[in-house]
């Protein structure tokens, strides 16, 4: 069994696995913008940021370079975990603004608050992995 959970360990595909589920709230979101445009754009617009259609481009192509970035392990995970970071930290005071509502509106979104602790974490912990993993590589 130890062998079994080392190898799986050491698992490219399983770090691929890993890294597209973690990193999934954002691909599977850029995929929905990219099919409809101009509801991003129109969510981007909700949310006061201009110019909206800039926003959202931007947006897109965040959520679909970055996870790739983290699931192909390479010297770019780290930037592309510190990008999303950014950006996840950044969605808090524009679309989770939980002390300013009340009731179970408020206690939703601080949830969502919650959650987006927990992704920033698995974000530094994959670029962590990464950087280890081309390390491991390159020496041996």
């Amino acid at each position: 069994m130890h062998v079994l959970i080392t190898q799986l360990l050491h698992s490219r595909l399983l770090y691929v696995l890993a890294t597209a589920l973690l990193t999934y709230v954002f691909w599977w979101s850029g995929v929905n913008k990219a099919l409809d445009f101009p509801s991003a754009v129109q969510e981007m617009a909700h949310f006061g940021l201009r110019p909206a259609a800039g926003f959202a481009a931007a947006t897109i192509a965040l959520q679909l370079v970055a996870p790739l970035a983290i699931m192909a392990c390479s010297r770019w995970t780290w930037l592309a975990a510190g990008a999303l970071t950014a950006f996840t930290l950044a969605t808090i005071p524009i679309a989770h603004r939980f002390w300013d509502m009340q009731g179970l509106e408020a206690a939703l979104e601080k949830a969502l608050v919650q959650d987006h602790a927990s992704i920033i974490g698995g974000l530094v912990v994959a670029a962590i992995l990464a950087h280890q993993r081309r390390q491991a590589l390159a020496s041996g």
